[in-house]
């Protein structure tokens, strides 16, 4: 932590104080928590629906607390005579000292958003950046108000880069976080579906995306994915600077000779453009190949995305022969049970990462069945775009689905997929694990997929304990 007392005067006027401190010595760590304190930490008091730091000031300055910084609204809660700054928003303050933090780090801020597929995107980056060194970057659900600038404040100047992932739920959320990080590279994966209940449009959604280049720096760079009309148009409203948009060409070839750009025409817009074997997973970018470290055509996208972040950072592409990269549970996990390949997907979903899993399905040897959750926050839409993921599910010729949902989704699913040989609704997971014990066989493969909020994940132990012993 190298944040010094005088540079809190600088940024929130003058400290409440009834001994005056040492101003040149350093701070930290960052706590929000009162139980985390250790002796020097300044303390963040934040305010949430069902609980206030403030009411633990006395608990933190007991614990070691060297200052903190108070709501103005709270004041009386400070424990006398104890070092600390007055603010309006102790959210915004401790935004703030993220960002105060980051710029002394001088490490470059490479910030990830979009639809779908932000964390693979994340811990790809993450991974085709490792021999640059030590790299900081998000975990988990750390990608919100609170998240970004506790990414930041873990950061150190050992770490030779700092990837965050930036989600939201709304319009402005992504321009605070922009705000707080001040990123060198901003990466915008996709604009679909996802909360456009919340937001009404997709327009609004591609609006909400791009607020992540509002405190991006001048000389920054924006990496998108090439032909989406919508981004384009809404990008260049915002953000005059660089752009780089990568591209995938899909190949044919099972042979694993290197298959170079020259087999496709290049679209003078596009930085980087890859060419996919699918079959074979890897794929190909100028003259080099790579072997994809998860499955599907969506997740070589992010790999590609992944791919131009490192080339602009100066990674040399003869370094990546070996990527290692992990992603949190439910999310592109593949595990065979009893000779039955199970695709994990539960950990959420839109109507764009239902239709590339379905795809990557599919692709796959084998019979294709699929227990598909509700897909949440749609609005108006969910009727409608619920439709059209079981429309793709007969047009794809799944050999069975589970329907994992309730009300008129529920129904107008199972309407259009009653024409499959095998369909079954049901309103919880695990009323869906008799039918895929009836059904499934060795050389089967099952795709599981629901919005968070469903928690298809319960099937996993079940799944686990049925086919291990059959």
């Amino acid at each position: 932590m190298t944040i010094y007392l005088k540079q809190l005067n600088e940024l929130w006027g003058e400290a409440v104080y009834s001994l005056k401190p040492n101003f040149s010595s350093p701070i930290g760590p960052v706590c929000t928590d009162s139980r985390e304190v250790v002796e020097g930490s300044f303390f963040v008091p934040l305010i949430g629906e069902r609980f206030n730091g403030h009411n633990f000031l006395l608990n933190a300055f007991e614990a070691g607390a060297k200052a903190a910084v108070v709501s103005t609204k709270f004041s009386t809660k400070v424990p006398k005579g104890c070092l600390h700054w007055l603010v309006e928003d102790t959210l915004e303050a401790y935004q703030q000292l993220a960002l105060l933090h980051r710029d002394n780090l001088g490490s470059p801020v490479i910030a990830v958003t979009g639809s779908t597929g932000k964390t693979t995107t994340r811990e790809l980056i993450r991974g085709v950046l490792h021999p640059l060194g030590s790299i900081a970057s998000s975990f988990g659900n750390n990608n919100n108000d609170v998240g970004v600038p506790f990414t930041l404040l873990q950061s150190n100047k050992k770490d030779a880069a700092i990837v965050v992932e930036m989600g939201m739920r709304g319009l402005g959320e992504i321009k605070r976080l922009s705000r707080c990080a001040q990123p060198d590279i901003a990466v915008i994966t996709n604009i679909g579906t996802a909360h456009i209940g919340r937001l009404g449009s997709r327009e609004n959604i591609a609006m909400a995306k791009c607020e992540i280049t509002y405190s991006l720096k001048p000389n920054g760079l924006v990496v998108i994915p090439a032909n989406d009309p919508l981004l384009e148009e809404t990008l260049s409203n915002c953000w005059k600077g660089r752009v780089i948009r990568v591209s995938l060409t899909e190949t044919q070839l099972s042979g694993d000779d290197p298959v170079t750009q020259k087999e496709t025409p290049r679209d003078f817009s596009v930085g980087l453009l890859g060419v996919l074997n699918l079959q074979k997973g890897f794929v190909n970018v100028n003259g080099q190949k790579f072997l994809l470290p998860f499955e599907g055509k969506h997740n070589a996208m992010n790999f590609m995305l992944a791919l131009a972040v490192a080339k602009e950072l100066g990674v040399s592409f003869e370094d990546l022969k070996d990527i290692n990269v992990k992603v949190p549970w439910g999310r592109s996990q593949r595990f065979t049970l009893g000779g039955i390949t199970f695709l994990d997907e539960t950990y959420n979903s839109s109507p764009e990462s239902v239709r590339a899993s379905i795809e990557l399905l599919v692709s796959k040897s084998g019979r294709h069945f699929a227990v598909l959750g509700s897909m949440h926050e749609l609005g108006k839409y969910s009727i409608p775009l619920h439709e059209k993921i079981a429309e793709l599910a007969v047009d794809v010729k799944l050999d069975g689905l589970v329907i994992v949902a309730q009300g008129e989704e529920a129904e107008a699913m199972a309407v259009i997929a009653k024409q499959l040989s095998r369909m079954a609704v049901v309103s919880t997971p695990q009323e869906a694990l008799k039918y895929l014990y009836l059904w499934l066989r060795p050389g089967d493969i099952v795709l599981i997929k629901a919005s968070r909020a469903v928690k298809l994940e319960k099937l996993i132990p079940s799944l686990t304990k049925y086919f291990s012993q059959t």
